[in-house]
Protein backbone atom coordinates (compact mmCIF):
# COMPACT_ATOMS: atom_id res chain seq x y z
CA UNK A 1 0.00 0.00 0.00
CA UNK A 2 2.93 2.61 1.00
CA UNK A 3 4.05 1.33 -2.49
CA UNK A 4 0.96 2.92 -4.22
CA UNK A 5 1.03 5.89 -2.54
CA UNK A 6 4.40 6.68 -3.27
CA UNK A 7 4.58 5.97 -6.89
CA UNK A 8 1.28 8.12 -7.19
CA UNK A 9 3.11 11.00 -5.40
CA UNK A 10 6.28 10.27 -7.51
CA UNK A 11 4.32 10.77 -11.02
CA UNK A 12 1.95 13.94 -9.44
CA UNK A 13 5.52 15.30 -9.28
CA UNK A 14 7.06 14.61 -12.44
CA UNK A 15 3.73 15.90 -14.53
CA UNK A 16 4.67 19.27 -14.70
CA UNK A 17 1.06 21.66 -14.21
CA UNK A 18 -0.72 22.67 -16.73
CA UNK A 19 -1.06 26.74 -17.06
CA UNK A 20 -4.50 28.14 -17.88
CA UNK A 21 -5.33 29.04 -21.35
CA UNK A 22 -8.52 31.29 -20.72
CA UNK A 23 -7.80 35.11 -21.43
CA UNK A 24 -9.23 37.20 -19.23
CA UNK A 25 -12.64 39.37 -18.96
CA UNK A 26 -12.27 42.31 -21.22
CA UNK A 27 -12.97 44.70 -17.89
CA UNK A 28 -10.23 43.79 -16.27
CA UNK A 29 -7.05 44.93 -15.58
CA UNK A 30 -5.39 41.69 -17.34
CA UNK A 31 -1.68 42.29 -15.81
CA UNK A 32 -0.83 45.07 -18.49
CA UNK A 33 -2.40 42.82 -21.44
CA UNK A 34 -4.39 45.72 -22.63
CA UNK A 35 -1.41 48.24 -22.37
CA UNK A 36 0.56 45.38 -24.12
CA UNK A 37 -1.49 44.99 -26.94
CA UNK A 38 -3.33 48.35 -27.48
CA UNK A 39 -2.85 51.14 -29.71
CA UNK A 40 -3.11 53.88 -27.48
CA UNK A 41 0.05 55.26 -26.63
CA UNK A 42 -0.07 58.50 -23.79
CA UNK A 43 1.04 62.00 -25.65
CA UNK A 44 3.88 62.77 -23.13
CA UNK A 45 3.99 66.75 -22.12
CA UNK A 46 6.85 68.69 -20.22
CA UNK A 47 5.82 71.12 -17.68
CA UNK A 48 7.68 74.74 -17.50
CA UNK A 49 9.87 72.94 -14.16
CA UNK A 50 10.51 69.75 -16.23
CA UNK A 51 7.98 67.45 -15.07
CA UNK A 52 6.67 64.98 -17.39
CA UNK A 53 3.03 64.24 -17.48
CA UNK A 54 0.02 62.55 -19.89
CA UNK A 55 -3.32 62.47 -20.38
CA UNK A 56 -5.07 59.40 -19.65
CA UNK A 57 -7.97 57.82 -21.52
CA UNK A 58 -10.67 59.88 -18.87
CA UNK A 59 -9.16 62.87 -19.41
CA UNK A 60 -7.17 63.33 -16.51
CA UNK A 61 -3.57 64.16 -16.33
CA UNK A 62 -1.32 62.07 -14.71
CA UNK A 63 2.59 62.18 -13.87
CA UNK A 64 5.44 60.23 -12.37
CA UNK A 65 6.84 61.43 -9.29
CA UNK A 66 9.22 60.05 -6.98
CA UNK A 67 7.57 58.44 -3.80
CA UNK A 68 10.03 59.60 -1.61
CA UNK A 69 11.77 56.11 0.00
CA UNK A 70 15.14 57.35 -0.54
CA UNK A 71 14.44 60.34 1.24
CA UNK A 72 12.62 58.49 4.04
CA UNK A 73 15.69 55.83 4.04
CA UNK A 74 18.54 58.38 4.18
CA UNK A 75 16.96 61.13 6.18
CA UNK A 76 16.06 58.25 9.09
CA UNK A 77 19.96 57.17 9.28
CA UNK A 78 20.89 60.81 8.83
CA UNK A 79 17.95 61.53 11.79
CA UNK A 80 19.41 58.79 13.84
CA UNK A 81 23.48 59.49 13.86
CA UNK A 82 22.12 63.37 15.26
CA UNK A 83 19.73 62.48 17.77
CA UNK A 84 22.16 60.21 19.38
CA UNK A 85 24.79 62.50 18.97
CA UNK A 86 22.50 65.69 20.73
CA UNK A 87 21.30 62.89 23.59
CA UNK A 88 24.80 62.38 25.25
CA UNK A 89 22.75 61.10 28.48
CA UNK A 90 22.07 57.95 29.35
CA UNK A 91 21.82 54.77 26.93
CA UNK A 92 20.96 57.61 24.18
CA UNK A 93 18.11 54.97 22.24
CA UNK A 94 15.21 57.88 23.26
CA UNK A 95 17.74 60.47 20.91
CA UNK A 96 18.30 57.82 18.53
CA UNK A 97 14.96 56.83 18.00
CA UNK A 98 13.09 60.14 17.80
CA UNK A 99 16.09 61.85 15.16
CA UNK A 100 15.35 58.58 13.07
CA UNK A 101 11.63 59.41 13.13
CA UNK A 102 11.92 63.19 12.50
CA UNK A 103 14.93 62.65 9.76
CA UNK A 104 12.49 60.39 7.67
CA UNK A 105 9.91 62.38 7.96
CA UNK A 106 12.03 65.32 6.57
CA UNK A 107 13.78 63.38 3.96
CA UNK A 108 10.58 61.99 2.64
CA UNK A 109 9.13 65.66 2.43
CA UNK A 110 12.13 66.61 0.62
CA UNK A 111 12.47 63.88 -1.69
CA UNK A 112 9.06 64.39 -3.00
CA UNK A 113 9.14 68.16 -3.27
CA UNK A 114 6.64 70.76 -3.16
CA UNK A 115 5.15 69.74 -7.31
CA UNK A 116 1.23 69.03 -7.17
CA UNK A 117 0.36 66.58 -9.94
CA UNK A 118 -3.12 65.88 -10.20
Amino acid sequence: MKKTFLAIAAAGLALPAAPALADPPPWAPAHGHRAKHSDYQPRYYTSGNGIRYWQGDDGRYYCKRSNGTTGLIVGAAAGALVGRAIDTRGERATGTILGAAAGALLGRRIEQGEVRCR
